[in-house]
């Protein structure tokens, strides 16, 4: 056994020195040619916009600006020809309102003139039907209306006392109700004159209102073309102008996402620069230790954390995959977990048991390989979410988050909750 125990101090003293003397090369060379992974990774399965697709969405942006703006102006001029078009038709009907009034009107007239000329007309028959009876009655059957016929009827070619006394009754008659006849006649044939006016009137008037009416109607006809028009072009312009938003939009988010990227990029190349800087310095630091003869001796707490911190240093770069635990990608837990594998302890794969895995250090006692725990401390372990390996310098290696990959990084965060020396 105690040949056992020598021999496995040997071994660990070779593997310590083998470290040593490799690290400052190994580490260095894993560093240098890992250089560009990490803002790689970061972007990787996330690429933004290329510069040609924001200029195409700006391109496509300006062009439906463009449309909008051609349609816009013929809306303009649309509505304009409406608002003149509606103006003549209210002119129109407003014109067809009043031959509709002035139809009223000489339809009225056209009726007044009728009955009067029918009026005078009863007038003169009664008057004739009046004198032919007095005459029956009176004078043996003369026909008054026309004296001159009768008279001469009676002649008989000689002139005596009866031609003498029909002639003073003719005289008489001519007097009273012939000259009554002839008002009526000559009032009868005005009336008439003035019926055949009124109708002729009436019936231009009608003219004019049907005139009025096809005018109106026309008027409303192309108002109403106007209007289907003016409402096809506002709906197109509707159209395009969500179109144009979209675009807009389209091409302001491409550009925003495309400045985010190369913000992140350069920020990431700015990242791995310094964890570089940092790495080379845990380098540099683990050199001096192997180099150094005050090392602590073998077997120590303290060498198996440098072993452990030296072993998950050489992981530097492997991508981060939820649970797995190498050998090839790893997630916090499984990082710390296999590290401290290498010098005999066993660990979880479980950052709750892991913080009882040994007596917890305060951070003015770190040594490397001090496993730091992040997250918060409750009743619950699963509320400690988070863990690294200490390098010194206030440094950690650790496997960070999906999408990166094991890398060196500042230990103080502000969830940082203590360390634990595994045992």
């Amino acid at each position: 056994m105690h040949f056992t125990v020598k021999g496995r101090r040997r071994a660990l003293a070779r593997r310590r020195r083998r470290v040593a003397v490799v690290a400052g090369l190994g580490l260095s060379c894993c560093l240098i040619a890992g250089a560009g992974v990490p803002a790689d990774i970061v972007l990787r399965g996330r690429p933004g916009p290329s510069a040609d697709e924001v200029a195409e969405a700006r391109s496509e942006a300006r062009e439906r600006s463009k449309q909008l703006s051609t349609t816009t102006v013929m809306l303009a001029e649309a509505q304009a020809n409406l608002e003149g078009l509606v103006a003549e038709a209210e002119k129109l009907i407003e014109a067809y309102n009043g031959e509709r009034v002035k139809t009223v009107n000489a339809q009225k007239l056209f009726e007044q003139a009728s009955k009067r000329a029918t009026d005078a007309g009863a007038q003169v028959e009664e008057s004739r039907e009046a004198v032919a009876a007095i005459t029956a009655q009176s004078y043996g059957g003369l026909d008054l209306a026309q004296p001159m016929m009768a008279m001469m009827a009676d002649l008989g070619g000689s002139m005596d006392q009866n031609y003498l006394h029909r002639a003073s009754i003719l005289a008489h008659m001519g007097g009273g109700h012939a000259e009554m006849l002839k008002q009526l006649r000559d009032s009868q044939e005005v009336f008439a004159i003035l019926q055949g006016q009124a109708e002729e009137a009436y019936a231009d008037q009608r003219e004019a209102e049907e005139r009025a009416a096809a005018a109106k109607k026309a008027a409303e006809e192309a108002v109403a073309r106007q209007l289907a028009a003016t409402h096809r072009i506002k709906q197109e312009q509707a159209l395009l102008a969500r179109q144009a938003d979209e675009a807009r939009s389209t091409a302001d988010r491409l550009a925003r996402e495309r400045a985010a990227e190369v913000e992140r990029a350069r920020l990431a190349r700015e990242r791995a620069a310094q964890e570089r800087r940092q790495a080379a310095a845990v380098v540099r630091e683990t050199a001096r230790m192997g180099a150094s003869a005050g090392v602590s001796a073998l077997g120590t707490a303290s060498s198996r954390g440098d072993i452990a911190a030296d072993w998950a240093l050489g992981q530097l770069n492997k991508p981060y995959v939820w649970a797995a635990a190498g050998p090839d990608t790893f997630d916090c837990s499984g990082l710390t977990m296999r590290a401290w594998e290498q010098v005999g302890i066993t660990l979880d794969h479980w950052t709750g048991t892991q913080w009882t895995a040994g007596p917890h250090v305060p951070t003015s006692q770190l040594s490397r390989g001090d496993l730091l725990f992040f997250g918060r401390i409750t009743q619950n372990p699963g509320d400690i979410h988070h863990v690294g390996i200490y390098v010194g310098k206030g440094l950690m290696v650790h496997a960070p988050q999906t999408g990166d990959v094991v890398r060196v990084a500042p230990m103080w965060r502000s969830d940082f909750v203590g360390a634990t020396r595994p045992a």
